[in-house]
């Protein structure tokens, strides 16, 4: 496994002459999930129908980032084709993790890092069932949840940068965050073979 300076330097190579256009998808996903929470009477169900495809979207994309492979701002779009299994693995994750939380803050943390694979797992397996996503992720996850979440963790200085750029920087934090994330997911993938592609 790689450790999060290798990440993170992975991370910008496979960025390089991609900064622009994951900035727009992540600027364009922003802006679509943010203005459909607003929207009176249906805000939190039009965005819960988004969530799981866009989310899905975004799983496809930066692992395409890490393949280098070309990548369009319409790609952001193509989660809808899947959009059964993408909205409920985004809601079972929603209920799941909630009800974990319920319990208290930190196992709420340890179930949203244990499922944190799901859509990675969907992107590569379009067949597979929401709960089986989500039990695959778990599996991968099992003795990495601490690793996953030191690689958040290095991340908080550029999410102050963020915040001092009244969150323009974000959109190209996002990407670097997202691409790593991706390159996490592929090397976990080496050490879970029963994960299929």
């Amino acid at each position: 496994m790689l450790d999060n300076n290798e990440i993170r330097a992975r991370a910008r190579e496979y960025l390089t002459g991609k900064w622009g256009v994951l900035a727009w998808i992540v600027f364009i996903y922003s802006i679509l999930s943010g203005v459909l929470g607003y929207i009176p009477g249906v805000g939190i169900l039009a965005s819960l129908l988004i969530n799981g495809p866009m989310t899905l979207s975004l799983a496809l994309i930066f692992l395409r980032v890490t393949r280098g492979e070309e990548i369009k701002i319409e790609m952001l779009f193509e989660g809808f084709n899947n959009f059964a299994r993408s909205f409920l693995t985004a809601l079972l994750m929603i209920i799941f993790v909630f009800l974990w939380t319920l319990l208290l803050i930190v196992p709420g943390i340890i179930a949203s890092l244990a499922y944190s694979m799901s859509f990675f797992i969907l992107a590569e397996n379009p067949e597979i069932s929401a709960i089986d996503a989500l039990k695959q992720s778990k599996a991968m996850m099992s003795g990495h949840k601490t690793e996953l979440m030191m690689l958040y963790v290095s991340f908080l200085g550029w999410c102050l940068l963020g915040v001092l750029t009244f969150g323009i920087a974000f959109f190209w934090i996002n990407s670097y965050i997202q691409t790593s994330m991706a390159i996490f997911y592929q090397e976990l993938k080496l050490e879970a073979p029963a994960v299929r592609e």
